[in-house]
């Protein structure tokens, strides 16, 4: 099977490519970025070509996909900058990528008759309760510019097509961009004592894991709306902070406070972002490994 993947300089388009080399696919990678910026740790970008693409360009988008002809779209470029999506000089161009660039994706893709892969979030609910949220359930209420934009970009798949996963995945961390757990980190080497939000409950999701999860998906015609994100139980950003440092051998003391006390953020955050990843087992997917396991995995690939 023939890939285009988009958003390769990021975090998840990154080891999306990474893991089609070694299956030896075939993957043409795109950003808007030029050249590719990521970071040179894998074989993708030495072996598959790439691709400069605006996505809100609806003719460039046309012609670049076409031109590649791919079996599968794994559409992971977004903008993700939740806070700076509530400015409102920023809101045309959050809504330009967001919701017009994935339109773009998912037409071709009809015309093409392709499979496409769309990566979601968490903040397309409200965050509120403590039962997680299934795939399928259709209670939106978007708290954030973010999470409304990318709910827009999760209907235009679905109305537009019949082969397609819409992906929820949340807490996201890779070895080709920044994260929480890089901040942390920073923070840590500095500070003897950091305070961390303790009443925001999800879990992490490594891409490097989810990677190989959406190409077995692509391998099939289970379609539909899916979560996933790692294993190892629902914790807190206190809970995982205090791993994060244990592993790292880090004598930081971490202190507990709750979103209020914290300060409030431009965009509000979910409280409850559980993901119920039920249905991946259901369809015969392999689930994700755990986070701890995933985290310590990580921590040996990156310098801190």
């Amino acid at each position: 099977m023939k890939y285009f993947v988009t958003g390769v300089c990021g975090q998840l388009g990154h080891d999306v490519m990474n893991d089609l080399a070694k299956r030896g696919y075939e993957g043409v990678g795109s950003d808007i970025m030029a050249e590719y910026s990521g970071v040179q740790d894998g074989t993708a970008v030495t072996t598959m070509p790439y691709v400069s693409l605006d996505i809100t360009d609806r003719e460039a988008v046309s012609k670049v996909i076409k031109e590649v002809s791919p079996d599968v779209v794994v559409h992971c470029a977004a903008w993700t900058a939740v806070d700076a999506a509530e400015d409102e000089e920023n809101q045309p161009k959050v809504r330009a990528i967001n919701v017009d660039g994935t339109k773009n994706i998912a037409d071709v893709c009809k015309e093409l008759d392709c499979k496409m892969i769309y990566i979601s979030t968490d903040y397309v609910f409200n965050g509120q309760g403590e039962k997680p949220w299934e795939p399928d359930c259709k209670d939106y209420a978007p708290l954030s510019v973010y999470g409304q934009t990318k709910l827009e970009g999760e209907l235009s798949v679905a109305e537009a097509l019949e082969k397609y996963f819409i992906v929820r995945i949340a807490w996201v961390f890779g070895v080709n961009g920044k994260n929480f757990i890089k901040t942390m980190l920073n923070v840590g080497k500095t500070h003897d004592r950091v305070t961390v939000v303790s009443d925001q409950i999800g879990t992490p999701t490594y891409t490097l894991d989810l990677a190989r999860l959406l190409v077995d998906m692509s391998e099939t015609d289970k379609y539909g709306y899916y979560h996933a994100t790692n294993e190892g139980g629902y914790i807190s950003w206190y809970d995982f902070t205090k791993e994060i440092y244990k592993q790292a051998g880090y004598t930081t003391e971490v202190a507990p406070v709750t979103t209020e006390e914290y300060g409030v953020s431009k965009a509000a955050r979910p409280f409850n972002s559980r993901l119920d990843k039920s249905k991946l087992v259901e369809m015969g997917f392999t689930p994700l490994p755990t986070w701890q396991d995933a985290l310590a995995r990580y921590l040996k690939e990156i310098d801190y």
